[in-house]
C-alpha cells in the first residue's frame, strides 16, 4: 500500500506543480463552491455505496476498492485544480504571498480529505477482513502517517526554497543568484534529508526500540553474521501494530533501521524469524535502498529528456490548433495542460511498470538471500503461509511491487530444489540493471549535450512562435495568429516584436476590441520605457471602449488618461471599470480608482504629445 500511494501522491504533487496559480478564476465564486459541493457529495455516496454493507468479504476486493476510490479521488482533486482553479483561493491564504509553498499545501490537505472520506468508509470493512479493532481516529491517524512520510521530503524542500527566498544574508543571496545556486542547495539538502529521513519516519510513526533482551540480542547477533549493522532495530506500529509486516530503512548503518511489527513477532517461531530478518538484510547486502533513491533520480532525468519531443510530436500534428479552437485557450495554456498530461502518463509507466518491475525482482533476490542464509525454503514459505491467511487469504492477490504470495512460494520451493535458479534469477537483475544505467546515462548525457539556453519554458515559447508563425505563413488574411504572436512577444518581454504583431492583426481586422486593448496596455505599461507612447496607447484604448466597454479595456483607457495628466477623465473611466466589474475583480478595480483619485498625477504630456483626432 505505501508504494501505491506514493504514485498517488506523485501524481498530485505534478497536477499542484504545472498548474500554476491562475489570475483569474474561469468561474466565479458562487458556481465554484456549488459544484464542489456536488462532487464532494457525489464522491463521498460513491464511497459509502463502495463500502456499504455487507461491503467487500475479501482482501483482493477490499484492496481494489480502496484502489479505484483513491483513482477518483485523484480525478477530482484534478477538477478542483484544472477546472475550478483552486490554487487560485489558496493563494489568498494568510502569509501565502511570503510563503508560495502554503498553496501547495493546501493543495495536498484538499487531496488528503478525499482519502479521509475513502478511509472513513473502509474501516468497517478492513476490521470485518482482517478481523481486527480500530477506531476510527486510530485507523484514519494511522493511514495519515503512512501518507505524511511519503510527503515529508517534498513538504520540506518546497519549504525550504520558500525560506531561501526570503534570506537577507549578502553572501548567501549571492550564491542563490547564481545559475547553480539554488539547484546546488536543494541538492545538498535533499542529500541530507536522504540520511536522517528514515530517524524522521520512525519518529512519526511512533517506532519503540525493541525491548533489551534474548530476541533483541538474538537479533543483533544475526545481523552481524551477515556483516550488516542497523542504528537500532525498532517495532513497528503500523495500524496499531497489527500488521504483519517487517521492513528496513535507511541508506547507511548510522541512519539504518530494522522495523517489525509487534503482530509478526507474535505470529511467528524462532526459525521463521529468522528467516524474515535474513530478507530483510538481502535488500541491504543487494544494495536495493541505494538503488531505489537512483530511479527516483532517474525518474527526473527522463521526465525532463521526454518533454521536448513531446512538445515538438503535439505542434507538428495539428492537435494545438484544434484544441485552442475548440477551447478558447492559449497555445502555452494548452501545452501546459497536454505537458501535464503526459508527465501523469509517464509516471504512471514508469513507476507502475519499470519501477514496479525492479522491485517484485529485488525482493524475490531478497527472498532467495534468506534461503540461502536459512539454508532450507521451509521457514520462510511458513511465514508467507502465515500472512496469507492471517491477512484475509491473499495468498493469490497479485501486486504491481511485489510477486503475489502464492508466486513467491512457488518460486522459493523451485528454488529449494533447483539452487541454479538462484543464480539465474541474480544474473537476470544484474543485466536489467545494466540495460537501465545504460538508459539513465544516455539520458543524462543527451540533456547535458543540449543548449545550456534551451530551458523548457523557452523551448515552449520558442516552439509556439514556430508554429504561430508557419500557421500566418498559411493563412495570412487570418488575424488571429498575429494576435497570439503579439501575447507570445509580450509574455517574452519582447516588446517590439509584440507591437509589430498587433499592428499586423488591425491591419488585417481593425475593429478588435481585445487586440486594441492589449496594445494600448503594453505602449502605458512595458517594462522598457523606451516602446512608451501614451498619446498612441489613449486613441487606442478609446476606440476598444467605443467598440466593447468591459471593465478591463476601461482600466486600460483610465490608465491612458492618467499618464496623459487629465485626473478627471482617468477617474471618471476607473468608476466605470469599478461599476462594470464582477464582485471577484472588484478589489482591484477599488485600488486602481483610489490610486487614480490619491496619488500625485505624472509629468503631463508635451504639447506634441497630445492624442491624435
Amino acid at each position: 500500500m505505501p508504494y501505491t500511494n506514493l504514485v498517488y501522491l506523485l501524481l498530485v504533487i505534478i497536477i499542484l506543480a504545472t498548474r500554476g496559480v491562475p489570475d483569474e478564476p474561469q468561474l466565479a465564486l458562487g458556481p465554484a463552491l456549488l459544484l464542489f459541493a456536488l462532487k464532494a457529495a457525489l464522491f463521498a455516496g460513491f464511497s459509502h455505496y463502495s463500502f456499504r454493507r455487507p461491503g467487500p468479504f475479501k482482501a483482493a476486493a477490499y484492496f481494489a476498492t480502496q484502489q479505484r476510490l483513491s483513482i477518483l479521488a485523484i480525478i477530482s482533486f484534478a477538477f478542483d485544480i484544472y477546472l475550478l482553479d483552486a490554487q487560485y483561493y489558496f493563494a489568498k491564504l494568510p502569509a501565502a504571498a511570503a510563503l508560495p509553498s502554503l498553496v501547495p499545501y493546501a493543495g495536498v490537505a484538499l487531496f488528503l480529505s478525499y482519502l479521509l472520506v475513502v478511509w472513513n468508509r473502509a474501516r468497517p470493512s478492513y476490521c470485518r477482513i482482517f478481523q481486527a479493532q480500530h477506531p476510527p481516529l486510530a485507523f484514519i491517524a494511522a493511514n495519515l502517517k503512512l501518507n505524511l512520510v511519503i510527503l515529508l521530503p517534498w513538504l520540506l524542500i518546497t519549504l525550504l526554497a520558500d525560506l531561501l527566498a526570503l534570506t537577507t544574508f549578502g553572501p548567501f543571496k549571492q550564491l542563490l543568484a547564481s545559475p547553480w545556486g539554488e539547484p546546488l542547495v536543494i541538492i545538498c539538502f535533499f542529500l541530507l534529508l536522504l540520511f536522517v529521513f528514515p530517524w524522521l519516519a520512525t519518529r512519526l510513526w511512533d517506532c519503540r526500540p525493541l525491548p533489551d533482551g534474548p530476541l533483541r540480542r538474538r537479533l543483533e547477533d544475526l545481523c552481524r553474521s551477515h556483516r550488516v549493522r542497523f542504528q537500532d532495530i525498532m517495532l513497528w506500529p503500523l495500524f496499531e501494530g497489527r500488521l504483519l509486516t517487517a521492513g528496513v530503512m535507511g541508506i547507511t548503518r548510522h541512519f539504518r533501521y530494522l522495523l517489525i511489527t509487534p503482530a509478526l513477532l507474535q505470529a511467528l517461531d524462532d526459525d521463521e524469524l529468522e528467516a524474515v530478518i535474513a530478507h530483510e538484510i538481502g535488500h541491504v547486502r543487494h544494495h536495493h535502498l541505494p538503488i531505489y533513491f537512483l530511479f527516483f533520480v532517474g525518474f527526473g532525468l527522463f521526465a525532463h529528456l521526454a518533454s521536448l519531443p513531446f512538445l515538438i510530436m503535439l505542434l507538428d500534428s495539428g492537435l494545438l490548433e484544434r484544441a485552442m479552437a475548440f477551447s478558447g485557450k492559449s497555445p502555452l495554456a494548452i501545452i501546459n495542460l497536454a505537458g501535464t498530461l503526459a508527465l501523469l502518463a509517464l509516471v504512471i509507466i514508469y513507476f507502475r511498470f519499470l519501477f514496479g518491475f525492479f522491485m517484485r525482482n529485488f525482493e524475490r533476490q531478497a527472498d532467495l538471500y534468506a534461503l540461502e542464509a536459512v539454508g532450507r525454503a521451509e521457514p520462510l514459505i511458513r511465514v508467507f503461509e502465515k500472512i496469507a491467511w492471517l491477512g484475509g487469504k491473499i495468498r493469490d492477490l497479485p501486486s504491481w511491487h511485489h510477486f503475489s504470495i502464492g508466486q513467491r512460494i512457488d518460486y522459493l520451493a523451485a528454488s529449494d530444489e533447483n539452487p541454479g535458479l538462484i543464480n539465474k534469477h541474480h544474473r537476470k537483475v544484474r543485466l536489467s540493471l545494466v540495460l537501465f544505467l545504460l538508459l539513465l546515462g544516455s539520458a543524462a548525457f543527451t540533456l547535458w549535450q543540449l543548449p545550456g539556453e534551451l530551458g523548457e519554458e523557452e523551448a515552449k515559447a520558442r516552439l509556439v512562435e514556430t508554429i504561430i508563425q508557419e500557421k500566418i505563413r498559411l493563412e495570412p488574411d487570418n488575424p488571429d495568429w498575429p494576435s497570439l504572436l503579439g501575447d507570445l512577444h509580450y509574455l517574452r518581454g519582447q516588446y517590439p516584436e509584440a507591437i509589430a504583431a498587433y499592428e499586423q492583426s488591425l491591419l488585417l481586422a481593425p475593429h478588435q476590441p481585445e487586440i486594441l486593448n492589449n496594445l494600448a496596455w503594453l505602449l502605458l505599461t512595458a517594462e522598457d520605457p523606451a516602446v512608451h507612447d501614451y498619446p498612441r496607447a489613449l486613441e487606442l484604448a478609446r476606440e476598444a471602449v467605443r467598440l466593447d466597454p468591459n471593465p478591463h479595456i476601461l482600466d486600460t483607457l483610465a490608465t491612458a488618461w492618467w499618464q496623459m495628466g487629465d485626473r478627471e477623465k482617468a477617474v471618471a473611466a476607473a468608476r466605470a471599470a469599478l461599476e462594470a466589474a464582477d464582485p471577484l475583480e472588484r478589489r482591484y478595480y477599488q485600488q486602481q480608482l483610489q490610486r487614480f483619485q490619491r496619488d500625485e498625477l505624472p509629468r503631463p504630456a508635451r504639447k506634441e504629445e497630445e492624442p491624435r483626432p
